[in-house]
């Protein structure tokens, strides 16, 4: 089995080639007793993974009703069907926030035993590889949409470590997530300053 170019020290384990649905379970979980209410409907971006869609978007797309809603716990995958940019096939992320729920266009997944559910999106956070993955499973509608159901999404070929080495993968992925933020803050406070700067030293 191939193994990464760069690894932490001290791993030397042979990264395993299986299944994803070795690593994930589709979640059947659903709304019925309305715990979740439109205020608590998710939804799913690229950039922003899972986000609450009144917060990310101004207002909530739900239905009349949100009890056939799947609901979605910290840690737990979600799959979009929707087509993307850069994603024809979709995307998937990880909750890292609240709990809530997402409508039945969203598969949901919870990780089992040996999987960090952090690592699974990061693990297709690149494009091409998460597009290489679905391309196969996926037969696209007249509409553009994914005939692909939950289950099957699951059918094609990861190359996973072991749990601790997702773990240790997870975390140095999220510090860089965090310097990316406060690094793209600082630019922003900057460029407000400049642009100040501009319209206040000039007559």
């Amino acid at each position: 089995m191939e193994n990464p170019k760069i690894r932490f020290k001290g791993y030397t384990k042979d990264w395993e080639q299986r299944k994803l649905i070795d690593y994930l379970e589709v979640s059947s979980e659903k709304n019925r007793d309305n715990r979740f209410t439109k205020e608590d409907v998710l939804s799913v971006s690229g950039e922003y993974g899972i986000v609450n869609q009144i917060e990310f978007q101004g207002r909530s797309f739900a239905g009349a009703s949100v009890s056939n809603y799947g609901v979605v716990e910290n840690g737990d995958v979600v799959y979009t069907k929707s087509p993307l940019k850069s994603n024809p096939y979709g995307i998937i992320k990880t909750n890292k926030g609240i709990p809530g729920i997402v409508s039945t266009l969203y598969a949901v997944y919870k990780p089992k035993e040996i999987t960090d559910s952090k690592f699974v999106q990061i693990y297709f956070e690149l494009d091409s590889r998460m597009n290489s993955y679905m391309h196969p499973l996926v037969n696209k509608g007249a509409k553009n949409d994914m005939k692909v159901s939950a289950e099957n999404a699951l059918k094609g070929m990861v190359s996973f470590p072991k749990k601790d080495e997702q773990e240790m993968i997870s975390l140095y992925f999220s510090t860089l997530d965090y310097l990316i933020t406060l690094h793209q803050r600082k630019c922003d406070e900057l460029k407000k300053m400049k642009k100040y700067m501009l319209q206040n030293m000039f007559i």
